[in-house]
């Protein structure tokens, strides 16, 4: 994998001791959370990376849920609903977001991550899903307690921290965090649709509704509350984010066809593709994606967990074939 170098214009690798896509993208260690906190978290992933002197990242994230994150080292910007911002060693929440949101970093970096549930923010007492699409807030604003700033938490992990122990500690605080707050179990129709746009992206609405036991539109306004999206957007965003995890090279390569097929045709998929990314699949599968391909592997690590069609301890197929897709999606569909 090569990145840009902005002083010299030359290219350097990029070092990661938490792994490498068949493509050369960094990946992460994630995991699931522990079972008392699986209402609330979606996952945990700990990535650290060196970069060369000088060296910067240019690239994006696109998580289809809110995530706290971690920066320990590095220097960050971002372009947001709000403009071009820039951190470095804090506390952060993103909201989710409704295309990539253009990243850079600089220096070698440690970031953690923890991706939250639909409903899970509301139900800690924060922000409206709908007000935090596509922005980034401190951590430090959201809650008045003395250990929920970012200069605490970061003194807590501390710099060298190994990702299990981060993981550890980050859990710890989130069920400090929970009673805080006193935070609910998010509502379980809620729980179901996030499961839903997993196990069929498809899906018609309509059935969904019935099969629930709910009012098509009293769904409507749950899920516009608690993922800041319409139902149809939500199922559109998680499409695309499953085929674009499949041109990145982490996805299940088995289901390369089904996730073809969602899409009535060529055209159409090339279409949905750019109105997200604002480039073809076949663009996107030749430029660099680092940071991206963080949180599109940890998405899918989830997605076939949640599934059943991987356990906890079983290997990434995307870790277990270096040479990446096989070719079950025809290059004229990218």
């Amino acid at each position: 994998m090569a990145s840009d170098n902005k002083n010299g214009g030359m290219t350097a690798p990029i070092s990661s001791s938490t792994g490498h896509s068949p493509l050369g993208d960094i990946l992460s260690v994630n995991r699931a959370p522990a079972d008392d906190l699986s209402p609330w978290i979606a996952r945990l992933y700990v990535t650290n990376v060196n970069l060369s002197p000088g060296q910067t990242l240019e690239c994006s994230q696109f998580a289809d849920t809110p995530v706290l994150r971690l920066l320990f080292a590095g220097r960050w910007s971002a372009e947001t609903r709000d403009g071009h911002e820039e951190h470095e060693d804090c506390a952060l929440f993103f909201g989710p977001q409704t295309r990539p949101m253009p990243v850079s970093v600089s220096g070698s970096f440690s970031v953690l991550t923890l991706a939250l549930k639909p409903g899970a923010v509301a139900n800690l007492v924060g922000p409206k899903s709908s007000d935090t699409l596509d922005r980034i807030l401190r951590y430090d604003d959201l809650y008045d307690v003395d250990w929920a700033t970012s200069k605490q938490m970061l003194e807590w992990f501390g710099l060298d921290g190994p990702p299990a122990r981060w993981m550890a500690i980050a859990e710890k605080l989130f069920r400090q965090l929970i009673e805080f707050t006193g935070a609910k179990v998010p509502d379980p129709i809620v729980a179901a649709f996030d499961k839903a746009a997993f196990t069929d992206p498809n899906m018609s609405l309509a059935q969904f509704a019935e099969d629930n036991q709910i009012e098509r539109r009293t769904l409507e306004r749950l899920i516009k509350r608690h993922f800041g999206l319409t139902p149809k957007n939500v199922l559109r965003r998680a499409r695309v984010l499953d085929f674009a995890a499949y041109v990145r090279g982490v996805a299940d390569y088995a289901e390369a066809e089904e996730m073809a097929l969602r899409y009535y045709d060529q055209s159409h998929l090339i279409r949905e593709f750019s109105s997200f990314f604002g480039m073809t699949p076949k663009q996107f599968s030749t430029k660099p994606a680092p940071l991206l391909t963080v949180s599109l592997e940890a998405r899918q690590s989830r997605r076939l967990e949640v599934l059943g069609k991987l356990g906890p301890e079983d290997e990434r197929p995307w870790r277990i074939n270096s040479n990446g897709p096989d070719g079950a999606v025809s290059s004229e569909n990218m």
